[in-house]
């Protein structure tokens, strides 16, 4: 019979050495009490000891004691120790926030694609996640809008090897955009969407240096009456979602509601073929 240790001790609490890892800005670790997993964005010193703040893909930070054993890195148990000041250079990462993959070619493109529905969503995506997308072999394509969204679905015939992700601008019960989405029912396309009316707004207003998007009555062009609001000049929004668009770096500067449902449509797209995944 196998002889199995009589120490129950979690193996990140047993007395032994431990790797030492410095906390560089953007290593990416797990808290192994809580399961906590995020991006290492401060090491703080405190009258109780070290700490370290972790900030995870939906911009919520933690703080955590740095105790010996304390974190996880690649699901080996690790103790962080605070960075020297001329320590190694941080880790590579992609905008999104994943560990980026020195050398990587993009992948020959998939059958599967993900639909947007404009210019300014295809290229925001491409922004932060662009990386990621080339990796799996993923195309986003643009719409120009999604009236008729169930008759391209239906041209684009999505099945098990060739799954379709489309992401909706003002996806919000009993929108027009609700409806519409609602009318797709293939098993082999997902549909998702955020609340706000357009894509801009899902860029952070902290990072564009306003305190908040302008709130545009009901009826007018929603650009434009932001350009107003803002002082940008009206005739040229193409000019200011350039400017928007400079003002996001990596995915921090995307709002919750938008990171994870273009996550949950890459993981849609690239899921294995016997996989069963139904429309949410």
């Amino acid at each position: 019979m196998r002889q199995y240790s009589p120490d129950l001790t979690p193996p990140w609490k047993r007395n032994r050495p431990a790797t030492e890892v410095p906390a560089e800005p953007d290593l990416v670790v797990e808290e192994v009490t809580t399961g906590f997993c995020g991006a290492v964005v401060r090491v703080e010193k405190t009258a109780q000891g070290p700490t370290v703040t972790l900030e995870d893909r939906f911009g919520k930070h933690r703080v955590f004691p740095m105790e010996p054993r304390g974190f996880l890195l690649e699901g080996k148990p690790v103790t962080l120790v605070r960075p020297s000041a001329g320590g190694p250079a941080r880790p590579t990462r992609t905008a999104s926030g994943s560990v980026a993959v020195p050398g990587a070619r993009a992948r020959v493109a998939r059958a599967g694609r993900i639909y947007v529905e404009g210019k300014h969503d295809a290229e925001l995506i491409e922004r932060v996640w662009g990386d990621d997308l080339r990796v799996e072999g993923v195309a986003v394509e643009f719409l120009e809008g999604v009236d008729d969204l169930p008759a391209i679905v239906a041209e684009f015939a999505p099945g098990p090897d060739a799954r379709l992700g489309v992401l909706v601008d003002h996806l919000v019960p009993g929108s027009k955009e609700w409806r519409i989405a609602r009318s797709v029912t293939t098993e082999h396309a997902l549909v998702v969407g955020h609340p706000y009316i357009d894509i801009w707004e899902a860029v952070k207003p902290s990072s564009v240096g306003i305190e908040a998007w302008p709130r545009v009555p009901r009826g007018q062009d929603w650009k434009t009456g932001v350009c107003r609001a803002l002082g940008w000049r009206v005739s040229h929004t193409g000019e200011a979602w350039q400017h928007i668009l400079s003002r996001v770096h990596t995915y921090r500067d995307l709002e919750p509601e938008l990171l994870g449902r273009v996550e949950e449509l890459i993981d849609f797209v690239t899921a294995p073929e016997d996989q069963d995944q139904g429309q949410l």
